[in-house]
C-alpha cells in the first residue's frame, strides 16, 4: 500500500468517526440532529484538516479563522471536530450531549463552549452573524494591518437558513460589500423536516447569489470528494471583490442503508440496528459506542497544533486599540442648558458622535440613519473602498442589521450601533434575544418612541414594544428623560458588557433642572422629594417632564426610572421608594402598555390600546397621557 492510499483510508476512517460519534450522541440522548452531520463529515474533516487556520490550544487566538455553524441543530458535528482536533471538549462531553449543564448542549453557545463563535440554533442568524464577523475583520485589517490581522470567516448553512428571510437581507448587503473573506458552504441536501424541498421551495440558489453579486461555486454530488472540496475553499480563498457560497449537494443521513435522504435522518434519533447497520457498512465495530481509532485522534490532534506557533508568537491584543471615549464635554453642555428643549434622539446622536472620534465603533440605521442620530459627521461611509469607515448604511434590513451587529461585536474590538424606530423592533427581535443570549455588546438606538411620533399613525406609534423588550432577559433597556439623562445612558451602554436598547424620543423634550447624569446611571432617582406626600409618580422618557409639570407646587414626589434592569441592580431607592412613599399613593406614567408596572406602582397610567393619525400632542392627549389624569389618579388613589 502507497503513503497516499494508506493517507486516504485513514481519512477515510476518520470521516467515518466523526459519522458515528453523530450517530452514538443523539442516541445517548435520545434527542439530536445526525442526519446533516453525517453527511456534512468530509466537509468537516477538510476545514479542520487542511483548510482553517485555528489553534485548538489558543481558542481566542484573535487571528484565527472564524467558523461558524449556521445550521447549528447538527451540533453534533461541531463538537466532534472540537473533541477531535483537541479544544479541551472530552469523550465524556460528547455522552452528555443535551444534558444539563453539559459543555455540548443542544445548540451551540457562544462563551459557553470553547471553538463556538456565535450562538446558533434560529436559522438564518448565524448566516447573518458571518457577514458581521466579515466586516470586521476586514475593517480591523484596513485600519491595523494584515500583520496583526488576517483571516477569514466560514459559514454552514443549509437550505432552512437560506429559506429565512434574513438570509436574503444579509446575503444582499454582503455582496453589496463586496466581502470577499466571507465563504459560505450550502448544505443543499433537498430535504427539509415536511419532506422534499421542493414542498416550499423553486428558487436556484446559484442564481439568487449570483443576482447578490456573490461569486459562486456548484460543487454538484461531490461531498465525498475531498480534493474537490478543498479545491474549492482554496479557490474561494483566493477570489477577490466578492464573497463566496458554495453549494455542495449532500444526501442528509448518508450512508444510513435506511434512512439516507429521508426526512427522518434530520431530528429522528437513529436506533440501535440503524447504527449498527450503518457502522457496519463504514467498517466499523458496530458494537463499540463513542468509538474513536488511536491513529485518527493523533492525526486530529496533529491537524489542532498545526498553526500552534504561530497562535503563540502572535503578540497584537485587540483589546488595546479599541479606543477610548469621555463624555464630560457633552454632559457639561446640557447641564448648562437647563430650560432648553431637544429631542433625545438628537442628543443621542451627539453622544455617538463624540464617543466614535476615538472609540471602534461602526454605526448605521436601517434606511433611518440620519432619523435614528447614528448618522457620523465626520466619517466614511463603510466600503469596499472605505473598509475602515465607520458608518454603515443597512438598507431596509432591520432584521439582518441586528445579526449583523451581533456578529460584529462577538468578533471582537468594535461596538456595532443600529438605529430604527422601535416599532420596528419587532422585525430585529429574535436578533436582539440572542445578543442578549450571548453577551453581545451592541448598542441600539431606538427613536420615535411614543405615539408622540403623531401623524404617521397607528402602524408607526410603538404601545407594547418597550415592555416588550423588557421582557429580554440580560438585555437593558434604558429610557431618557431628557439630555441629560441620554449621557447617562450612553454611560451606561459604553461601560456595559452585553446588549443596550436605548429609546429615544422624536419629539423635543425639556431639559430638567433635576435630572441628574451620576444619579441617572443608578436606573432610578428622585427628582422631587416631600416629606409628606399626597402621591409618588414614577416615569419614564418623555412622561417625566409631564409628571414634573403636574407635581409644582404640590405635595407630589417624582421618580425617574430611566432603566428598570440598571435600578433593579444598583438603584436604593428602587428599594425603598414605597417606603419612603408609604404614606401616598405610587402612581406611573409610561405612553405604553400597562403591563408590567404593577411591580413597582399602586396605580398606573398608559396607553393599552393602538394610536391614532393626528399631531403627536393631540394623540397623547386623547389618550389620557395628560395632567388631567394624572390628577384623578391622584386623587382617587389618595388615602
Amino acid at each position: 500500500m502507497t503513503e497516499l492510499e494508506s493517507n486516504k483510508d485513514l481519512e477515510e476512517l476518520a470521516i467515518n468517526t466523526i459519522r458515528g460519534l453523530s450517530m452514538d450522541a443523539p442516541h445517548a440522548a435520545n434527542s439530536g440532529h445526525q442526519g446533516t452531520a453525517m453527511a456534512l463529515a468530509p466537509l468537516a474533516h477538510v476545514l479542520f484538516t487542511r483548510i482553517l487556520r485555528y489553534s485548538a490550544q489558543h481558542p481566542q487566538w484573535f487571528n484565527r479563522d472564524r467558523f461558524i455553524l449556521s445550521a447549528g441543530h447538527a451540533s453534533i458535528l461541531q463538537y466532534a471536530m472540537l473533541y477531535l482536533t483537541g479544544y479541551g471538549i472530552t469523550l465524556e462531553d460528547l455522552k452528555d450531549f443535551r444534558q444539563l449543564g453539559s459543555l455540548t448542549p443542544g445548540h451551540p453557545e457562544v462563551g459557553h463552549t470553547d471553538g463556538v463563535e456565535v450562538t446558533t440554533g434560529p436559522l438564518g442568524q448565524g448566516f447573518a452573524n458571518a457577514v458581521g464577523m466579515a466586516i470586521s475583520e476586514r475593517w480591523l485589517r484596513s485600519e491595523f494591518g494584515s500583520d496583526n490581522v488576517d483571516h477569514n470567516v466560514f459559514v454552514i448553512c443549509g437550505d432552512g437558513d437560506l429559506s429565512e428571510g434574513i438570509s436574503h437581507e444579509a446575503a444582499s448587503l454582503a455582496g453589496a460589500q463586496k466581502l470577499e473573506n466571507l465563504i459560505c458552504i450550502y448544505d443543499d441536501n433537498h430535504i427539509t423536516i415536511d419532506g422534499p424541498t421542493e414542498l416550499s421551495l423553486s428558487d436556484d440558489a446559484s442564481k439568487r447569489f449570483a443576482a447578490y453579486g456573490w461569486n459562486v461555486i456548484d460543487l454538484g454530488e461531490s461531498a465525498e470528494d475531498l480534493d474537490a472540496i478543498e479545491r474549492a475553499l482554496l479557490d474561494a480563498k483566493s477570489n477577490t471583490g466578492s464573497p463566496t457560497i458554495i453549494i455542495l449537494r449532500t444526501h442528509i443521513g448518508y450512508p444510513s442503508p435506511s434512512l439516507t435522504d429521508s426526512p427522518s435522518a434530520h431530528g429522528y434519533a437513529f436506533k440501535d440496528k440503524e447504527i449498527a447497520e450503518t457502522k457496519e457498512l463504514m467498517g466499523l465495530p458496530p458494537e463499540k459506542h463513542f468509538y474513536v481509532p488511536s491513529e485518527v485522534l493523533e492525526m486530529y490532534r496533529t491537524a489542532g497544533k498545526r498553526y500552534l506557533q504561530e497562535a503563540e508568537a502572535y503578540s497584537w491584543d485587540h483589546k488595546d486599540h479599541m479606543g477610548t471615549w469621555d463624555l464630560s464635554s457633552i454632559q457639561k453642555k446640557y447641564e448648562e442648558s437647563v430650560g432648553e428643549t431637544v429631542a433625545t434622539r438628537v442628543a443621542s446622536g451627539i453622544c455617538l458622535n463624540e464617543a466614535a472620534k476615538d472609540l471602534s465603533i461602526i454605526a448605521g440605521g436601517a434606511d433611518l440613519t440620519g432619523n435614528t442620530g447614528t448618522a457620523l459627521a465626520d466619517s466614511n461611509q463603510l466600503s469596499q473602498t472605505h473598509p475602515s469607515g465607520k458608518q454603515l448604511f443597512y438598507g431596509v434590513r432591520e432584521h439582518a442589521m441586528g445579526a449583523i451587529m451581533n456578529g460584529i461585536s462577538l468578533h471582537g474590538c468594535i461596538i456595532p450601533v443600529g438605529g430604527t424606530f422601535l416599532v420596528f423592533s419587532d422585525y430585529m427581535r429574535p436578533a436582539i434575544r440572542l445578543a442578549a443570549l450571548s453577551k453581545a455588546k451592541v448598542i441600539y438606538s431606538f427613536t420615535h418612541d411614543s405615539v408622540g411620533v403623531g401623524e404617521d399613525g397607528p402602524t408607526h406609534q410603538p404601545i407594547e414594544q418597550i415592555m416588550s423588550l423588557r421582557s429580554i432577559p440580560d438585555l437593558l433597556v434604558i429610557r431618557p428623560a431628557d439630555a441629560k439623562e441620554t449621557v447617562a445612558a450612553w454611560i451606561t451602554a459604553l461601560n456595559h458588557n452585553g446588549p443596550t436598547a436605548l429609546i429615544l424620543s422624536r419629539q423635543n423634550l425639556p431639559i430638567l433642572a433635576e435630572t441628574d447624569v451620576d444619579l441617572a446611571q443608578k436606573g432610578s432617582y428622585f427628582l422631587k422629594e416631600e416629606s409628606v406626600a399626597q402621591a409618588t409618580l414614577i416615569a419614564t422618557g418623555s412622561e417625566v417632564s409631564l409628571c414634573m409639570k403636574y407635581a409644582k407646587d404640590k405635595a407630589i414626589n417624582v421618580i425617574s426610572i430611566p432603566s428598570w434592569e440598571v435600578a433593579e441592580e444598583l438603584s436604593p431607592d428602587i428599594a425603598n421608594w414605597k417606603q419612603r412613599s408609604r404614606d401616598s399613593n405610587v402612581i406611573s406614567v409610561e405612553a405604553g402598555v400597562t403591563l408590567g408596572w404593577s411591580k413597582y406602582a399602586d396605580r398606573w397610567i398608559g396607553i393599552d390600546r393602538f394610536g391614532a393619525s393626528a399631531p403627536g400632542d393631540e394623540v397623547m392627549d386623547s389618550l389620557g397621557v395628560n395632567e388631567t389624569t394624572i390628577d384623578r389618579e391622584v386623587k382617587e388613589g389618595g388615602i
